[in-house]
């Protein structure tokens, strides 16, 4: 991408599109477009083909989406997947209208067969039965990520796809039931030691094998690849690395300075078993996470202690 090309960054204030737009900025990209959700709903076809039409944007990261956690995705499957199929399908076809030069489209590891094959490769995608919890949110992202495919057979289009694994840092959802793992356990243990609790419970056995990337390692993956990347098969994201949701929930009590016990209520779902991306691609392709999961940790307690979420219940 040249340095003064037309960038547009769609859901540039989320967690993922923000951490975008800072490396973008640090590596010195000056003409970023955004547009807030007042200014323009994704969801909208005719508001999208007007925006694409007047902008004309040469690349686009394609960093919007409706996210969630497990309850979350149980009670609205509906939403999940009517939200971001129509928002990525409106993006993408649009760009193609308009000669966009390079969309970089951002998806998500549960895109991947609840038993798929550990650590999982890219070639695993529809294989088997997706998880069930969040099966409407997976099903959505492989539409965005075929259709992108089916652009570049079709039409001889140069769009990628990037599937990182679970995902925090700065600008995280820290919502009291809505939010992921690793900020909903950050938000937990802040309240628990804040109140005095001399015991914290979380969900499940603490079993299940999770793997972190810090979204601001992400977002360095992502301009990594619209500049050394072409291909229909997607691109994992993730550091090769897991542990265990016991072991998780320890580390941040650790990082939080939590000292109580922790109990497991395993009337709770534990969701997959085991989530390990297969990180070679990334890995061939030059490219390798900086943040140790620890480190991260610290970071993202930083950032919800200045989190407006902070007031919420």
């Amino acid at each position: 991408m040249e340095k003064n090309a037309r960038i547009y960054v769609a859901g540039h204030k989320g967690m993922v599109g923000s951490a975008i737009m800072r490396e973008l900025k640090r590596q010195g990209y000056t003409n970023l477009i955004t547009k807030s959700h007042k200014e323009l709903d994704l969801c909208r076809q005719n508001e999208v083909e007007k925006f694409f039409a007047e902008e004309k944007p040469e690349y686009v990261f394609l960093a919007a989406a409706k996210v969630g956690g497990i309850v979350a995705n149980s009670e609205a499957p509906a939403d999940f997947m009517w939200v971001n199929m129509t928002l990525e399908m409106n993006v993408i076809h649009s760009a193609w209208q308009n000669s966009c030069k390079k969309l970089e489209f951002l998806g998500s590891s549960c895109i991947y067969p609840r038993l798929a094959p550990q650590p999982m490769p890219e070639s695993c995608l529809l294989t088997s039965a997706l998880e069930e919890t969040n099966e409407a949110y997976a099903l959505a992202k492989i539409s965005g990520l075929k259709y992108c495919s089916y652009l570049n057979r079709q039409y001889g289009t140069d769009y990628i796809s990037v599937m990182p694994t679970n995902l925090y840092g700065p600008g995280d959802n820290y919502h009291p039931t809505n939010s992921h793992v690793l900020p909903a356990l950050i938000r937990r243990f802040h309240e628990a030691k804040e109140s005095g609790y001399k015991s914290v419970t979380c969900w499940g056995d603490g079993s299940p094998l999770r793997e972190f990337l810090y979204v601001d390692d992400l977002a360095n993956l992502c301009v990594f690849l619209m500049n050394h990347y072409s291909g229909d098969e997607t691109v994992n994201a993730g550091t090769g690395k897991e542990l265990t949701i016991k072991e998780l929930t320890e580390l941040v009590a650790k990082v939080i300075g939590y000292e109580g016990e922790i109990l497991w209520d395993t009337s709770r779902p534990n969701g997959t078993p085991r989530k390990l991306l297969d990180v070679s691609k990334a890995g061939k392709l030059g490219w390798k996470y900086k943040t140790e999961l620890e480190e991260g940790i610290r970071l993202s307690y930083e950032d919800f202690l200045h989190s407006p979420m902070r007031a919420e219940r």
